[in-house]
């Protein structure tokens, strides 16, 4: 059993595995501010309610808590909103990771799992799959704040004072299959729950940002992953940082992609309701096509994904938001 401390982990990914930890036995203190996340998400761990800015309040807590490790998911994560108000996703995104960290050392915690993003990798310089190894040109604030996080990750690494995983992220989706946690219906900036929500009537319409991408069919194409794959892929990366392995960085994806009107047409067979669908301009800093490969962390940790089918992750979608 680990003692792990979640940060982000009210919200939804960072609450999807803190009930992944406690179910497979460990002890988790969850650490959020509940600006997006939502404490009723949060199921049988203690829920510390602060920010990452406040350093005296996260250090206590990490010296109280003396984590084996930390998963860090607290972040701003939308793409055009990082455009808008960068600054601010600089100081949530890197300047509060900086004070995750110096709390981890000030206290002899040298295991971290962070919650990266494809969007380090900017617009892929190939039509391929992407990989580890590719060029690192972000091409929104969002990307280049979390790609900040992994540079001080590896100085950190290399001078020995940590090590590290960083788990570049596709396109999340889905919710947990026994429905008991989910995303923010409401809130969640996510195409999935917005086309709900146009479905449940919560929302007038679902907006599809560009159609005139060069890709087959005009709109942006996407790798998306359920999240519960994505949870087991952070509790393998933990069992090779608790068993000493070596810092490394994965991308967590299927390998294939999807446009987002393969997207519209999934999520209206799963949820059979009528919507309104209209089309917009480009978002600012949207890459065209974001496609992993995953050979990477498929081979060194043996992730193997039980989940990689769009229909089924817009049903588990669909089924939380009709909670």
């Amino acid at each position: 059993m680990a003692r792990v401390l979640v940060t982000g982990g009210a919200g939804y990914i960072g609450g999807h595995a803190a009930l992944a930890l406690r179910d497979a036995g460990h002890e988790v203190l969850v650490y959020d501010n509940l600006s997006t996340g939502v404490a009723a998400q949060v199921h049988g761990a203690e829920l510390v309610e602060g920010d990452l800015a406040d350093a005296p309040l996260l250090s206590g807590t990490m010296k109280r808590f003396a984590p084996d490790l930390v998963m860090h998911f607290a972040a701003s994560i939308q793409v055009g909103e990082s455009v808008q108000i960068p600054l601010s996703y600089y100081r949530n995104n890197s300047v509060n990771a900086i004070n995750t960290l110096e709390a981890m050392l000030a206290h002899g915690v040298t295991k971290i799992i962070f919650s990266s993003t494809a969007a380090v990798y900017g617009e892929p310089s190939h039509s391929g799959l992407i990989r580890e190894t590719d060029p690192l040109h972000p091409v929104n604030p969002y990307g280049t704040s979390k790609l900040i996080s992994e540079t001080m990750l590896a100085e950190l690494s290399r001078l020995g004072r940590l090590s590290y995983v960083a788990l570049r992220y596709f396109n999340v989706a889905g919710a947990d299959p026994a429905g008991r946690i989910g995303f923010d219906s409401l809130r969640s900036p996510h195409v999935i729950p917005r086309i709900f929500r146009a479905a449940l009537g919560t929302s007038e319409k679902i907006e599809i940002f560009g159609t005139d991408w060069p890709t087959p069919d005009g709109t942006c194409i996407r790798d998306y992953i359920h999240v519960s794959d994505l949870i087991d892929a952070h509790l393998l990366a933990m069992e090779r940082l608790l068993a000493g392995g070596a810092s490394d960085i994965f991308n967590v994806g299927y390998g294939h992609g999807f446009s987002v009107r393969e997207v519209v047409d999934r999520a209206k067979e799963a949820c059979g309701v009528p919507f309104t669908v209209t089309e917009g301009p480009r978002r600012p800093g949207d890459p065209a096509r974001l496609v992993a490969d995953s050979a990477k962390i498929r081979a060194e940790l043996g992730w193997t994904p039980k989940r990689d089918d769009l229909a089924a992750i817009c049903r588990d979608a669909w089924n939380w938001m009709r909670r």
